[in-house]
């Protein structure tokens, strides 16, 4: 599998619920996700991953705590952030600005994965505040449809989402 770049559109919309799709450009794909205030006011970094097999997760499970308790690092893709950094999780810092924020990653062509996006705290270490989970259907060379993600799901979990490299 190829790495092929999508775009992630992040929206704090700061309400439930998901707004309208985002323009999707090239061989990206657009992803835009609705925060609650709650989370905004202590939001640090989000941190991205995307598992294979997404139809055989659900994402009510995945949701419930943080995700590198519930797989196995090497189940994760490796993806690649703007600044050439490969990861299996990639984080990136709440910038937030009139309530979008944009995030470039590198994806496998593929099909059936899961995009799940968790919100990390901004103390150290971070502390997980909720997820986004979301299917997606398959990741091509050629032009992707923009993803709406779904809105963060709060989460009172004490656990450290950090993902092993």
């Amino acid at each position: 599998m190829s790495p092929r770049p999508f775009l992630l559109l992040l929206g704090a919309t700061l309400a439930a619920g998901c707004g309208a799709e985002s323009p999707s450009s090239g061989n990206s794909l657009a992803l835009e996700l609705s925060i609650s205030r709650a989370v905004a006011d202590d939001l640090g970094a989000f941190q991205v991953v995307v598992l294979p097999e997404g139809k055989s997760r659900r994402c009510a499970d995945i949701q419930r705590t943080c995700l590198n308790q519930q797989v196995q690092p090497q189940e994760a893709l490796v993806l690649q952030g703007p600044d050439g950094k490969k990861g299996r999780a990639l984080r990136f810092p709440a910038g937030l600005q009139s309530g979008a924020q944009e995030l470039a990653v590198d994806v496998p062509v593929g099909r059936d994965y899961v995009v799940v996006i968790e919100a990390l705290s901004r103390t150290n270490p971070p502390r997980f505040l909720g997820s986004s989970c979301n299917y997606l259907e398959s990741v091509s060379a050629a032009r992707n449809e923009p993803l709406i993600a779904a809105a963060i799901t709060l989460t009172e979990v004490a656990c450290d989402p950090s993902f092993a490299p």
